[in-house]
C-alpha cells in the first residue's frame, strides 16, 4: 500500500452494480480521491452469454458511459482476464486500492480471487464494498449458526436482519480516464427479438411506472394476459437498480401487494443464499436422489418445446414470448419447464440453460434453482407428483385466451385458443399436440416411483 498522506487514485470495477446511485463501493472509491471507472469485458462470461445478455450488457455500458458523461468522464472498458486488466488498469492510473461490490456467486469468488492474489503482488488492496443483494449471502443463520434449508423460515430472519437506506449518488470529487481501452462491442439481434430498455435511468422510471400496480400484485402477478409484473428483474440482474431502492420504497406503504412484491425479493436472495452455499447446485441436483430418475435425450420434441411448436397453446406462447422478448412472464416460467421435465422427460439442466441462452434477465441462481424447483429436485421444491396440466393452466391464468393470441397469432381468432379444434388446427396451421398429456403424466408418476423405491 501506498504510503502518501494526500489523495489516493482508486479504481471503482463495476460488475453487477451498473449505477451511480445506491452503490457504496463507489462512494467509498470517491472518498478515497479521484476515481478510475472500469468495467472489464471478462471472455470467461461473455462467451457463454446468450445474445440477448450481451446486448443488454452493452446497452447498459453505455447508459453508464453517458451517465459518467455528464460528469465529464467515461466508463473506461478493457477486454481481457481481469487478474491481468484490473490490475494493468490500477497500475495505469497509480491507484493504490480497487472497490468492488463483492460477489457470491461461483465463478465470482472464485475470478475475485485471483485477482486480489494479482493485485498483492503489486501493492494494491482489492476493498469489498456491500454486495448484489439486501442481505449478503450466507448472512442468514438459524439459532445454531446455521443455514436454513426452507424458504419460510430464511425469509423471516432475512427481514429480522434487515438492510440498509439506499445510498446517494456521488457528488463532487475527480475522475481517471485510461488511455487504451475498447469500444463497447455492439451486438446484432435477431430480426424478431425485442429486449428491454437497459440502464440505471430506465431502471428507475420502470419501478415508477410499477407503482401504479403494486398494490394488486398479489392478484395480479399470475396473470400473464394482464402483463403486471415489475418487469424489474433484468434491473436487479446488472445492479440498475439495488434492491434495498426498491425494498425502502415499498415500505412507504403498506398491503398485500407490497408484502407479496418482498416476498418475491426474498426468493432471490434466498435461491443467492442457497447458491453461495451449494455453488455445485448450479448444474447438479440439490437432492442428488433425481439424478437416478430415467429421463429422455434432448431430440425432435426437445427442439419443438424450444422453437414453441408443441401443440399446447399456453406452452408455445411461453417459449415464444421467451424467443422474441429475452424475457417470460414468472407462471409461464413453471408451466414451460414442467411440460419439459415431467410431459417430455428431459433434465431440468437442458431447459435451464436454454433460458439461459435467451433471458436478458438470464440470473444463474435464480434461474437454476427455480428450474430445480420445478423438477421436484431443489429447495422447498415443488412435489415432483405436482405436474401442471398445461391447458387447465392456460385456461386459470389466461381465462380470455389473450396472452396465447398475443404470442401464438395464428391462434388469434379460433373460438377457444387454449383448446383449439383438429379443424381449426389443420386451417391455421397450428400443430397437433406432441404428447398426450394424461399418459405422460403416468409416465412421469412411474419414473418417480421407481426412483423413490430404488
Amino acid at each position: 500500500m501506498s504510503t502518501q498522506s494526500g489523495p489516493e487514485p482508486a479504481v471503482m470495477w463495476f460488475r453487477r452494480d451498473l449505477r451511480l446511485a445506491d452503490n457504496p463501493a463507489l462512494l467509498q472509491a470517491s472518498e478515497a480521491g479521484p476515481v478510475l471507472p472500469l468495467f472489464v469485458l471478462d471472455p470467461a462470461l461473455w462467451g457463454p452469454s446468450g445474445v440477448s445478455r450481451r446486448a443488454y450488457l452493452c446497452d447498459s455500458l453505455r447508459s453508464l458511459d453517458a451517465s459518467l458523461r455528464k460528469r465529464r468522464t467515461s466508463l473506461s472498458v478493457v477486454r481481457g482476464k481481469p487478474e491481468r486488466q484490473v490490475v494493468l488498469a490500477a497500475k495505469a492510473v497509480d491507484a493504490t486500492r480497487v472497490f468492488v461490490a463483492e460477489d457470491f456467486g461461483p465463478y465470482g469468488r472464485e475470478r475475485d480471487e485471483r485477482v486480489e492474489a494479482e493485485l498483492e503482488k503489486a501493492g494494491i488492496e482489492l476493498v469489498r464494498v456491500g454486495s448484489p443483494y439486501a442481505v449478503a449471502p450466507g448472512s442468514v443463520l438459524n439459532g445454531s449458526g446455521k443455514a436454513y434449508q426452507v424458504f419460510t423460515p430464511f425469509s423471516r430472519a432475512w427481514a429480522d436482519i434487515g438492510w440498509e437506506a439506499p445510498y446517494d449518488a456521488p457528488t463532487g470529487g475527480s475522475w481517471l480516464e485510461l488511455e487504451k481501452t475498447v469500444d463497447v462491442p455492439t451486438v446484432d439481434l435477431p430480426a424478431d427479438l425485442t429486449i428491454p430498455e437497459a440502464g440505471e435511468d430506465a431502471a428507475t422510471k420502470r419501478w415508477h411506472a410499477f407503482a401504479d400496480d403494486v398494490a394488486d400484485y398479489d392478484d395480479e402477478r399470475d396473470r400473464p394476459d394482464h402483463d403486471k409484473t415489475s418487469r424489474m428483474s433484468t434491473h436487479l440482474k446488472y445492479g440498475e437498480v439495488h434492491p434495498r431502492t426498491l425494498l425502502a420504497d415499498l415500505a412507504k406503504g403498506s398491503g398485500k401487494g407490497r408484502s407479496t412484491y418482498r416476498t418475491e425479493i426474498a426468493w432471490r436472495e434466498f435461491y443467492a443464499d442457497v447458491l453461495f452455499r451449494r455453488p455445485e447446485t448450479a448444474r447438479d441436483y440439490y437432492k442428488p436422489e433425481f439424478a437416478r430418475m430415467a429421463y429422455a435425450q434432448p431430440g425432435e420434441a426437445f427442439d419443438a418445446w424450444r422453437e414453441g411448436r408443441t401443440g399446447f397453446p399456453i406452452v408455445d406462447a411461453g417459449m415464444r414470448q421467451l424467443k422474441q422478448s429475452g424475457w417470460m412472464h414468472n407462471r409461464l416460467r413453471m408451466i414451460t419447464a414442467s411440460f419439459l421435465v415431467k410431459d417430455l422427460h428431459v433434465e431440468w439442466q437442458h431447459g435451464a440453460r436454454h433460458f439461459l441462452d435467451l433471458l436478458a434477465d438470464g440470473d444463474l441462481a435464480s434461474n437454476n434453482h427455480g428450474w430445480q424447483w420445478v423438477a421436484g429436485s431443489g429447495t422447498d421444491a415443488s412435489p415432483f407428483f405436482r405436474i401442471f396440466n398445461p391447458t387447465t393452466q392456460g385456461k386459470k391464468f389466461d381465462p380470455q385466451g389473450e396472452y396465447v393470441r398475443r404470442w401464438v397469432p395464428e391462434l388469434a381468432d379460433v373460438a377457444d385458443p387454449h383448446e383449439p379444434s383438429a379443424d381449426d388446427r389443420d386451417r391455421v396451421g397450428y400443430p397437433p399436440p406432441i404428447v398426450d398429456h394424461k399418459e405422460e403424466r403416468k409416465e412421469a408418476l412411474d419414473r418417480y416411483e421407481a426412483v423413490k423405491s430404488s
